[in-house]
């Protein structure tokens, strides 16, 4: 055990552990071996959450691999047919967005290439670049089985995205609407609901004035109906209509009133004009409209607003585009000239401000207020998104939502937190249609041909090189699907589907745990369970663990482009893979936010960092005691052999697998829905952590090795017990550390002395899981017991510090009892051994000038300080501070006797004071008492 250096150097190690690992195929699952299968092990599988096939590591997939890694290892350990499944997400949008960019520092656009060329040129960037972030995840001891790693573009995952794709629209769920829907101008593409996320913005909200039409029909508003109204003369023969895009403004085909509103009923029928334009426009009647917001007069643009859509579906009301896919004004779509000559090819916020002069100069700008609204934005540029009209495909989300809402209900599945399933549940309730089409090249071309002769739409599973009906040339759509479209199918598809006799969907379909962000939880989470109900007529996961989010000090969600990010290698690099890990996982409650400082990289690591620093510490010490010969095992060893130490710490290893065990939970329900009790239990790995830390620094290290260390290499039987305990011991503490800090954990454990006549697995990542036994009564006395010594070190070691003696100066120390005193008998030589004293039990008395403590149990620890410290000098800095002490605490006594005081400050002033009080009373009992001990009253 000379070997082991004096300090732990993740560089030297981590590489080498992992490379054995994959050389010795630990990570990689058997079809054959899963009782689905017929195998004798249950599976337990994990689908990772793709990342994007152009990404980089940074905390957030730190933090996700990490969680997910933890649980993988912990249930491989366990004895299940664990699978963790690892792959890429083409990333429609933002894999596009990089040739883009590419072509444009090139002086070139997509439309240079041409489509074929332009994919070709996506595949051989994604070739050479793409799947390095897989790459990284092996830097922090991701343990998936990368011999199956998908990607979401290759051929069998294609299969399966033409295959739903196929299902759903032979089922009547995927159809071609004309509706408005969110588009991005930046991407150049339409996006779902979900991908257009709101932001609160502070914006003005625009009273713009619209003429009549007939000046005589402004003569129908009386003037009481104007003054309600806040109108003006100026504004006679005008309606006010409140907007925050007044640039849509030229694509209006109505204005709006409420049929009960009494102010505008005389009103319906009539017409208004669109203020630059002069458009003559309706005035209709239409229960959408609010009249309390705003005016109670809203414009209708239906090209342009989706509820305005569905009021001009219902009023069968012409819809002009006013706007190019870029976000410039322009005469598009039943457009005509709406939009003037001076405004065609002006980004669509130059017009508002074009037009907004335009209306002050003619006087029909009544108001502009500030006003604090919701603005879609998208998700991967983060530019406004335009509500456009146009044709796109959708799936009718309805019919799908049914079984995925009814799961949640039953305890099929649950979410944890739980906090998340009122907001899961609240989202399927409303769902609405999902737009799949995207404007871009790069992604699955959706499988529909038209017909150039006889306009047939031919959906198809294969390529159609010619019309089925006519013979004719045909087309294939031009649009791709939602990247989501792909992802949603991954517990499926990346287990064979649609291949339903797949083995490894036999072995491996339903899977387990789905560890994620809350962010997905509906671009992905939810499609996922509804493409299981869908396609496999069965959840797809039990469980959906969201876990917290990597933020800075100001709690800003990290991010590379804000300057706040971490690079997890870095981390790697500088601390080692575990100290990132350890950090991650003791540092995240229950869906608690991770708070990390990018700038201080040394302290926000440092728990991980100093946990790993003393584990090889305790390690090392352990290993060059203990020696490299086999040990006996513990379950040779008789009870009488066992020192009341040896049975204490064995109790604590128990009582600790039970901790880690109750705190990591149920990993599946029993007959396929959680019990109550059960369902949001578990998963709570900052509570595992802590368990096993604490065992193993608290107890392991700071009590029981030190027990041990009179003992080795002693009597050969009494070290030889110690030997074996100690090893026992430190390789089930181990076990418990193993998912948490893999890499330290294996190396240590590959030292450890084997056992006699027992076969060790070769690596501690496959070893077993400690079993916990229930507590015995003979345990439970032998725990109590040593924890009676304990405390009595303890309470020793608090005079020490409490007097300022030094640790090196031997103490005299009298233990008075009437309970226990052949325990502190027997073990006193161990009391002062771990207290640097010298213990007698029993005897007369100590007079003034000790230090006394009462233990548990009534016995009373005394300490003689005579000769130790200086009696006069330390009774006088005991009686001053007891005098200061006084009159602090008369002064708030009688603050808080004042009921001026108490009735007008605050109550949480008061109730801060109150407590002080409290405290302030039993620090002067303290006191009084050491006082009295010390220097006789």
């Amino acid at each position: 055990m000379h070997d082991l250096p004096s300090q732990y150097n993740p560089g030297e190690t981590e590489r080498a552990i992992y490379e054995r690992w994959i050389e010795a195929g630990i990570f990689s699952a058997d079809e054959r071996r899963s009782r689905s299968n017929g195998g004798d092990r249950d599976p337990f599988v994990v689908i990772m959450p793709p990342p994007n096939v152009t990404a980089a590591l940074h905390m957030g997939h730190g933090l996700n691999n990490s969680v997910q890694d933890v649980i993988v290892r912990w249930r491989r350990m366990v004895g299940d047919e664990t699978l963790w499944v690892p792959g890429t997400d083409h990333a429609g949008i933002a894999t596009q967005n990089i040739i883009e960019k590419q072509l444009a520092a090139e002086g070139k656009t997509k439309f240079d290439l041409g489509r074929e060329a332009f994919v070709e040129r996506t595949i051989a960037f994604v070739t050479e670049t793409g799947g390095e972030i897989l790459r990284q995840l092996r830097a922090i001891g991701a343990s998936a089985d990368w011999n199956r790693t998908a990607y979401t573009l290759s051929p069998e995952l294609s299969r399966a995205v033409r295959e739903a794709f196929v299902q759903l629209y032979e089922r009547g769920l995927i159809y071609r609407g004309h509706r408005v829907i969110h588009w991005c101008p930046r991407c150049m593409t339409s996006l779902s609901d979900e991908e257009a996320e709101h932001a609160e913005e502070t914006g003005n909200l625009y009273h713009i004035l619209y003429a009549f039409a007939d000046p005589a029909s402004g003569a129908a508003r009386t003037s009481a109906e104007q003054r309600a109204n806040g109108d003006t003369d100026s504004t006679m023969g005008y309606l006010p209509v409140a907007t925050t895009r007044p640039e849509t403004m030229l694509g209006d085909v109505a204005l709006a009133v409420h049929p009960e509103d009494e102010r505008f009923k005389q009103l319906i029928g009539k017409e208004a004009l669109i203020p630059i334009t002069n458009i003559r426009i309706p005035i209709i009647a239409d229960e959408y409209v609010d009249p309390t917001f705003g005016t109670g007069i809203v414009k209708i643009t239906p090209a342009h607003d989706a509820n305005d859509f569905e009021v001009g579906k219902r009023h069968k009301l012409p819809m002009p585009v006013i706007m190019a896919p870029d976000g410039t004004m322009a005469n598009g779509a039943d457009a005509d000239s709406r939009v003037p000559a001076e405004l065609l090819g002006a980004d669509r916020f130059e017009a508002r401000e074009r037009i907004v002069r335009a209306l002050e100069k003619t006087k029909q700008l009544r108001t502009v207020r500030t006003h604090q609204h919701a603005v879609r934005h998208c998700y991967r540029c983060d530019t406004v998104v335009e509500p456009r009209l146009s044709d796109q495909w959708f799936v009718k989300m309805e019919p799908l939502a049914r079984p995925a809402l009814k799961a949640v209900r039953d305890g099929t599945i649950r979410i944890l937190p739980e906090r998340w399933e009122a907001v899961y549940i609240n989202w399927l309730e409303n769902i609405r249609d999902w737009n799949i089409s995207r404007q871009l090249w790069w992604g699955h071309r959706i499988p529909v041909w038209y017909c150039e002769k006889c306009d047939c739409q031919i959906v198809s599973r294969t390529d159609v090189a010619a019309c089925e009906k006519c013979g004719g040339d045909v087309r294939q759509d031009e649009d791709v699907l939602d990247t989501w479209f792909s992802s949603w199918l991954f517990p499926i598809s990346t287990l064979g589907w649609p291949d339903k006799d797949a083995a490894a969907l036999a072995a491996f379909y339903p899977t387990d745990d789905l560890i994620t962000a809350p962010e997905i939880l509906f671009f992905w989470v939810s499609r996922m369970i509804m493409a299981g109900y869908a396609f496999m007529d069965a959840t797809p996961f039990h469980t959906v663990y969201l876990h917290g989010t990597v933020r800075d000090t100001s709690h800003v969600k990290m991010s590379k482009s804000l300057g706040n990010g971490i690079d997890p290698l870095d981390v790697v690099t500088n601390y080692g893979a575990d100290a990132l890990r350890y950090t991650v996982i003791a540092g995240m409650g229950m869906g608690a936010d991770l708070v990390l400082d990018h700038r201080d990289l040394e302290r926000s690591f440092s728990p991980g960092r100093n946990f790993a620093t003393k584990l090889w510490n305790i390690g090392r010490f352990l290993l060059a005691n203990v020696g490299a010969a086999p040990v006996r095992s513990v379950d040779e060893l008789r009870d009488n052999e066992l020192t009341l130490a040896d049975q204490w710490i064995l109790g604590r290893l128990n009582a600790t697998i039970l901790e880690c065990d109750s705190a990591l939970g149920p990993a599946r329900p029993e007959k396929g829905k959680w019990r109550v009790e059960e369902r949001y239990s578990g998963l709570r790995l900052s509570e595992y952590a802590e368990a096993a830390r604490r065992f193993v620094w608290n107890e392991l290290a700071d009590w029981y090795l030190e027990s041990t260390k009179a003992r080795i290499g002693t009597s050969e039987t009494d070290s030889e017990v110690a030997r074996s305990v100690l090893t026992h011991v430190f390789d089930y503490a181990l076990r418990l550390l193993h998912p948490i800090m893999p890499f330290i954990t294996e190396t240590l454990w590959q030292r450890l002395p084997v056992p006699l006549a027992t076969d060790r697995c070769e690596f501690l990542a496959i070893a077993s899981w400690p079993i916990p036994h229930s507590e015995s009564a003979d345990e439970r006395t032998a725990t109590s017991r040593f924890d009676l010594l304990r405390e009595a070190v303890s309470v020793v070691r608090q005079i020490r510090s409490d007097y300022a003696i030094p640790p090196g100066k031997l103490m005299d120390v009298a233990i008075q009892t009437r309970l226990n005193a052949s325990l502190f008998t027997d073990h006193a030589d161990l009391v002062g051994r771990l207290s640097r004293s010298t213990v007698k039990v029993g005897g007369e008395s100590v007079g003034a000038g000790a230090a006394h403590s009462v233990l548990a149990d009534g016995s009373e620890v005394i300490v003689p300080l005579g000769g130790v410290v200086d009696l006069v000098k330390e009774c006088g800095k005991l009686r001053t501070e007891l005098e200061q002490l006084d009159v602090q605490l008369e002064a708030l006594s009688k603050r808080l006797r004042n009921e001026g005081f108490t009735s007008r400050a605050p109550a949480n002033v008061v109730e801060a004071e109150r407590k002080k009080e409290e405290d302030w009373i039993k620090r002067r009992g303290q006191l009084s008492d050491k006082v009295k001990a010390l220097c006789g009253g």
